[in-house]
């Protein structure tokens, strides 16, 4: 069945919950999440804590860090550290880490979510703005994993969970940047997958696909012409919610994904082997051009 499980279009805590998993999965394990202050961050971050896991969320919004733990905090019971980094800047990242291993004492998963992105051909794209972007996903996303290697996988194992995207697997119209970013994510998960592995160190990708009530679909998919056609041709017909996509890094997190590394976890509704890239309309449409 693909009914999907209830979500509420804001960065708010669900009303309700209905477990799949058994509500302890994730008892006494503590997560840091790049990016848990917003969207399919803070969702990956609230069903954590909903099956028993201790959480920091990271990002450079202090205040939106802040407000956000205080909701995940009253929602689930559980503790939430609100943590404000750069994942461009390592030392930043080192703080954090300490930080939460001060609070902790450990850190058992790493979700590598921060991301930057938005419409522009490449043409227009600057060159600055396409170097931000792999700042911020691909060398972002090597920053904190290094830095957690270091200060505690190393020697006590771990999950690392990157969440990318389907944007490279054909090729997608005014995307160059982020689709180049993800694609070196998705490598770089392979070979941390194959050095890290004997250290008990499990790397996977998590790829979303069209997510309602995200900052993606807001900057993205309402510029897009023909969308409802897109959605409605592919396999399942609908937009992906921010709670299925939490329940796909619930399983790679957890023990039941105990023999999985090294591999790219698609949960987009088969909508990138469908959708239509239209380039010609793609191209005629109002983009943003690259403004740093």
């Amino acid at each position: 069945m693909s009914h999907p499980p209830p979500d509420v279009p804001s960065d708010d805590c669900l009303r309700s919950y209905n477990y799949l998993f058994s509500p302890d999965i994730l008892r006494d394990k503590v997560a840091f999440i790049t990016g848990g202050g917003s969207g399919i961050g803070f969702r990956i971050a609230e069903i954590f804590m909903r099956h028993g896991c201790q959480m920091v969320i990271a990002s450079r919004n202090q205040q939106r860090l802040s407000d956000a733990a205080k909701k995940l905090i009253a929602a689930t019971g559980q503790q939430c550290l609100a943590l404000s980094l750069d994942v461009r800047d390592p030392q930043t990242i080192t703080a954090a880490v300490d930080k939460a291993l001060k609070t902790f004492g450990k850190i058992d998963i790493l979700i590598n979510g921060a991301a930057g992105n938005f419409l522009c051909a490449a043409n227009s794209l600057s060159f600055n703005a396409y170097k931000t972007v792999i700042d911020i996903d691909t060398i972002g996303t090597f920053n904190v994993s290094k830095v957690m290697f270091e200060k505690y996988f190393r020697d006590h194992g771990g999950v690392i969970i990157n969440i990318t995207a389907t944007l490279n697997y054909r090729g997608r119209m005014l995307q160059v940047h982020a689709g180049t970013a993800k694609a070196a994510v998705d490598a770089m998960t392979r070979h941390l997958a194959v050095e890290w592995g004997h250290n008990n160190i499990r790397v996977n990708s998590l790829a979303p696909g069209p997510i309602s009530g995200t900052e993606g679909m807001r900057r993205l998919g309402g510029h897009q012409p023909d969308w409802d056609r897109n959605i409605l041709g592919s396999p399942l017909q609908r937009l992906g919610n921010k709670t299925e996509i939490a329940h796909g890094a619930l399983y790679l997190a957890s023990p039941l994904a105990s023999f999985v590394t090294g591999t790219v976890l698609v949960v987009d509704g088969g909508n990138w082997l469908t959708y239509a890239n239209d380039s010609m309309k793609l191209l005629g449409i109002e983009t943003y051009p690259s403004k740093l």
